[in-house]
């Protein structure tokens, strides 16, 4: 009886082990191939990665990136706190986190094939207890490295500007996961009621992380009932039309590098929505990112501010908001995040 394994570090060994497909990985690659060799490969904060040589039946080789669970989902019902402050964590959350990763990474690549690896799919190990899921795609030889900024922010800018909502509204299809937490992303016509829904569900889940805190709390609640409608509302009145943009969702320097076969600047790590498409620039705003004023300098060169353009820079720090109180619960112990 084949053995059945009890965690991921078993499934995927520490950084160059070499280790056993499961069998609803190999299930999944290209019909009649022969294993090489899967070893992990790089590393990942909430998961375990590795990559996966094969050699088809054409006799030409491939390699594939794989990426498997490694944390719980952290989420919170919107509309009803648990006595968590709104914080649990899911078993299932593999499925969500796995899945939301394969769908924005394949609607990316639609749109910008050089930009972003290609997915393969997701999956299910059928040999793990608890119940692991998994992510496939592409392996490409990176140098982990911030690319030019002409070239990146063309790329990017190229997905905002030629995507379409399939609803024509701001969200996605299917449940999606910024770094473990899981997002609010049901479509919504209004932008400042999908992003209110957003920032509030990633505020009770740093309160519980993190605990109360009576003047910040009461801090986000002006941002909340004031300064979000002062600054999105204008974006969809007097007759404006504001076009949902496809975005990467968590742009910062872990998650670009350069392709080494065709020096090309590359995303992965995607937790994609649409979105209005400044939303995309609030993670350059957080100190650290590896993005600065040439970033937004060259990015405004290929997508210019929207109405009311005087609003622009006070909208892209209020978006840094959403991934600060990402930060803060992905590293709870980050000093001075909070009280910044």
């Amino acid at each position: 009886m084949a053995k059945t394994h009890s965690s991921v570090k078993e499934v995927i060994p520490e950084i160059g082990g070499k280790f056993a497909l499961d069998k609803g990985v190999v299930e999944v690659l290209p019909p009649g191939s022969q294993i090489i060799e899967a070893s992990s490969f790089g590393t990942s904060a909430w998961t375990r990665t590795a990559r996966i040589a094969i050699k088809v039946p054409n006799g030409s080789f491939e390699q594939y990136f794989l990426k498997v669970q490694l944390c719980l989902v952290t989420k919170t019902d919107t509309k009803k706190l648990n006595a968590d402050n709104g914080m649990q964590c899911a078993t299932e959350g593999g499925e969500i986190m796995m899945k939301g990763e394969c769908v924005s990474m394949t609607e990316l690549h639609k749109l910008a094939p050089s930009f972003v690896p290609r997915p393969q799919t997701w999956g299910k190990f059928h040999l793990a207890s608890p119940v692991t899921h998994f992510f496939l795609c592409e392996f490409i030889d990176m140098e982990i490295k911030m690319p030019d900024p002409v070239s990146f922010c063309a790329r990017l800018a190229g997905i905002h500007l030629s995507s379409q909502s399939p609803t024509g509204q701001f969200g996605f299809s299917v449940p999606n996961c910024h770094g473990k937490i899981l997002q609010s992303n049901d479509w919504d016509p209004s932008w400042t009621s999908f992003f209110t829904k957003l920032l509030v569900s990633f505020f009770r889940i740093e309160i519980g992380v993190n605990g109360p805190w009576p003047e910040y709390q009461q801090a986000f609640e002006v941002i909340v009932t004031t300064v979000v409608p002062q600054l999105l509302d204008p974006l969809q009145a007097d007759g404006r039309i504001l076009k949902p943009s496809l975005v990467h969702g968590d742009l910062w320097d872990g998650n670009v590098a350069i392709n080494k076969s065709t020096g090309e600047p590359v995303v992965f790590d995607a937790s994609a929505f649409y979105a209005h498409n400044e939303y995309e620039l609030g993670t350059w705003r957080r100190k650290g990112t590896g993005f600065g004023k040439a970033h937004f300098d060259e990015y405004l060169r290929n997508v210019g501010p929207s109405e009311p353009v005087e609003q622009w820079d006070d909208r892209v720090r209020l978006y840094s908001l959403k991934f600060n109180l990402a930060h803060m619960i992905g590293w709870p112990a980050a000093p001075f995040v909070r009280e910044e």
